[in-house]
């Protein structure tokens, strides 16, 4: 199977859901309106009345494996645990050997042989590494993201594995918080949409054949607005905001059909998330009809004692209970605390019943207890792990996910005449940081680096490619900078490849400053001094300030973590065997005073006007970003017509046409995602200044003028009102459609 086939059966399966769904049982189907699992199960009900307390306690319970540097192991006591039913559910364990093992002693040792389910953090691949999160979201490119969660689930199910911690959906405007990586940035809208991919791509239409797995929303509810920035920290925020802007994406995945939700290490509303009823049941349950089960974060139920509402961790646990926590992570507390719960009557056995009915109609939706061991097989693992088709995968969205942020005098792509090409810099030979965070069992050893690649396209060119490392990411020693310098003087172009490790994002990997660490910027204005054409690229977890480094290259390209394929991606892209396509998720600051900047903010009374001092602004710096929301470049050049409308007036029940004729300027094909905002200029609560409403990723060929439509509809025009309705109000709004979110090209329509 190669790349093409792999995209066609993605295409395939996102045109045909809808007429499939009337032919496939509501029970079979993600997203079905009928339950997903059936509350009179006769299988899962009689195995639940032959259960102790003990057993059906340990089916909610998950815990960890030892997963150390030479290999797997079980973490003493746990091995009994199995054996006597204390424990359901293992992470952090993989491998067909390993998984296989413990199932083992789950089947044949346990007294009613209920099989283990296996997790893990598959996040952006399990041993084909694809483009962290964030930078797959730069690419605005759904089939892509599809088909990357695909390759990594059936990569980590051909390796025993049943459920990943995936996708993460927390919207996020905080680029000090280190897991901004593993979202898909700062805007509802997108997010919601990868969002959906990406469940898609994990858990496909079932798990018949062994290659899908369950995806797992997180983190519920607003993980990714923590005060400062700080991973863990409080989250304070209104409700009209939390419904708005944060929750959309959780409600796209659920009704995606995710299997099941993870409760968030924050507080909402003075409430950790793992003891939140308004979260769990108004929201989940209730309002979203979610019928999965839901797992804590690790130690999350625990830590709800530091959080200080509750006096132990028995509170704790039994709030979680009543919360709708159907799984406890790593804490214990379901298994050694809560039973002091059922003696006072501050839960029920029908709570602890209907968790356990959820988790064992997922083993049984597994397959596994048909099969328990129908994700162990070692030829199918062999066979699919790093198999070429996959590379392949990878390398072709590492390329999509590549931002182009500057490019004077189209020093980009390389020209042929550039014969001898310097790599500086302390991520231009680097292999490790290329996994990038949350990297599931990626090893550097598979990974392309960027001089790797480069030199291999370059051979084919007649191009000779020198490499100096000239300094570390951290530290101040210039030492290597004369080596960088000898080097330049022969050169006709110089690649500076600078950034953050890849430990520098993450979880607990908040940055207070998100310059370029170290010395690095100082090697690339030594570079720049010598006045030979400077490209510079770009790693990292996160938006970097990169004001100064801007400034010292003529051409910039943000490269993120892109994977097993980095450098050949990266390859593709500097010698122009690939016209950059990807467009930031994530607003880049000028400053780390500016943070949060995005670009959905709203007005205020005295709005922005630099010629002015009594408004809202700095007195050193511009409002806006460096780069804001939905920029990028390309090696083409496109214009846009003014967006036209089928109708100026409209009403609820109208759909609104909206058109835009684009236009490629250049003599290079390229790729362009054209973007469609609103804003409603009047309502009874105040509104953002624009709003992602629609994109299309199209390819226009030079000369080519492209029409495109897109069709708006009530539920585009709604929010929140100011008695918390949800529905539209009357009056005008304007429509933009262009090439990034700071498009002023628009048209003005009213809704009657």
């Amino acid at each position: 199977m190669n790349i093409n086939i792999l995209y066609i059966s993605i295409v395939i399966y996102v045109l045909t859901s809808a007429s499939l769904s009337a032919q496939v049982s509501a029970t079979e189907r993600p997203g079905a309106t009928e339950s997903l699992f059936s509350n009179n199960d006769p299988f899962v009900e009689n195995l639940m009345k032959q259960m102790s307390l003990d057993e059906k306690l340990g089916q909610m319970t998950l815990f960890t494996t030892d997963w150390g540097s030479t290999g797997p192991t079980i973490r003493p006591g746990f091995e009994n645990d199995i054996r006597s039913g204390r424990c359901g559910a293992l992470f952090n364990s993989h491998t067909v050997e390993f998984t296989r093992r413990l199932q083992k002693i789950a089947l044949e040792e346990s007294r009613l042989k209920i099989p283990l389910l296996f997790g893990f953090d598959v996040i952006h691949g399990y041993k084909t590494m694809f483009p962290i999160p964030l930078a797959e979201a730069s690419s605005w490119d759904l089939a892509a993201i599809e088909l990357s969660a695909y390759v990594m689930a059936k990569e980590a199910a051909a390796a025993g594995l049943h459920w990943t911690y995936a996708p993460m959906v927390d919207v996020s405007r905080e680029p000090r918080w280190g897991r901004v990586m593993e979202g898909a940035g700062e805007d509802t809208y997108l997010g919601s949409r990868i969002a959906e991919a990406r469940v898609r791509g994990i858990q496909g239409d079932g798990f018949a054949k062994a290659d899908r797995m369950v995806a797992c929303v997180k983190h519920f509810a607003a993980y990714g607005a923590p005060i400062a920035g700080r991973d863990y920290a409080t989250v304070d925020m209104s409700e009209r905001m939390l419904r708005e802007v944060y929750l959309p994406p959780y409600e796209a995945a659920v009704k995606a059909g995710a299997l099941s939700v993870m409760t968030s290490f924050n507080e909402y509303d003075g409430v950790p998330a793992s003891g939140n009823r308004f979260l769990l049941e108004k929201v989940l349950r209730n309002e979203w009809k979610f019928e999965g089960f839901v797992v804590s974060d690790y130690t999350s139920i625990n830590e709800m004692v530091n959080h200080g509402n509750v006096k132990d961790e028995t509170d704790a646990g039994i709030l979680s209970i009543q919360a709708g926590v159907d799984m406890d992570m790593q804490g214990a507390i379901y298994q050694d605390k809560v039973k002091a719960g059922l003696k006072d009557g501050r839960i029920t056995l029908a709570h602890i019943d209907n968790s356990v009915r959820r988790i064992l109609s997922l083993k049984k939706k597994l397959g596994l207890f048909d099969d328990p061991y129908k994700y162990c097989n070692e030829e199918r693992e062999a066979k699919t792990i790093l198999s070429p088709e996959h590379l392949e995968a990878t390398r072709d969205v590492a390329r999509k996910s590549i931002v182009l942020l500057k490019n004077e005098k189209k020093i980009l792509p390389l020209s042929p005449s550039a014969k001898r090409i310097l790599i500086v810099g302390p991520l231009g030979d680097d292999q490790e940081n290329m996994l990038g965070a949350w990297s599931g069992s990626g090893e550097a050893r598979h990974c392309i680096s960027l001089r790797a690649g480069m030199e291999l396209q370059a051979k084919a060119l007649g191009v000779t490619v020198d490499y100096v490392k000239g300094c570390a990411i951290e530290g101040d020693d210039q030492t290597g900078f004369s080596a960088a310098l000898m080097k330049a003087k022969d050169a006709d172009v110089i690649i500076v490849a600078i950034g953050e490790s890849r430990d520098m994002s993450g979880e607990a990997a908040a940055r207070a400053m998100i310059g370029v660490p170290g010395v690095q910027t100082d090697l690339l204005k030594l570079m720049k001094s010598t006045g030979k054409p400077v490209v510079t690229v770009v790693m990292s977890g996160r938006p970097l300030i990169l004001t100064n480094v801007q400034n010292q290259t003529d051409a910039l390209v943000q490269a993120w973590f892109l994977g097993t394929q980095a450098g050949n991606a990266l390859a593709d892209v500097l010698f122009g065997k690939y016209n950059p396509s990807g467009k930031l998720a994530m607003s880049f600051p000028r400053h780390e005073g500016q943070i949060p900047v995005f670009y959905s903010q709203k007005n205020t009374g005295r709005p922005y006007d630099p010629s002015v001092k009594w408004n809202s602004r700095y007195l050193d710096l511009p409002n806006d970003p460096l780069f804001p929301f939905g920029y990028g470049l390309s090696y083409s050049s496109f214009t846009y017509s003014m967006p036209r409308v089928d109708k100026t007036s409209f009403s609820n029940s109208d759909a609104l046409t909206v058109t835009v004729d684009v236009t490629n300027t250049s003599g290079v094909d390229g790729e362009e995602i054209v973007q469609l905002y609103i804003r409603d200029l009047v309502g009874s609560v105040t509104r953002p200044v624009k709003e992602l409403k629609g994109f299309r990723k199209v390819m226009i060929r030079k000369g080519e003028t492209m029409t495109l439509t897109f069709s708006l509809s009530q539920k585009d025009f709604s929010f929140y009102r100011q008695d918390m309705s949800f529905g539209t109000e009357a009056g005008d709004f304007d429509i933009f459609v262009g090439p990034a979110s700071d498009t002023q090209n628009k048209v003005r329509v009213t809704l009657q």
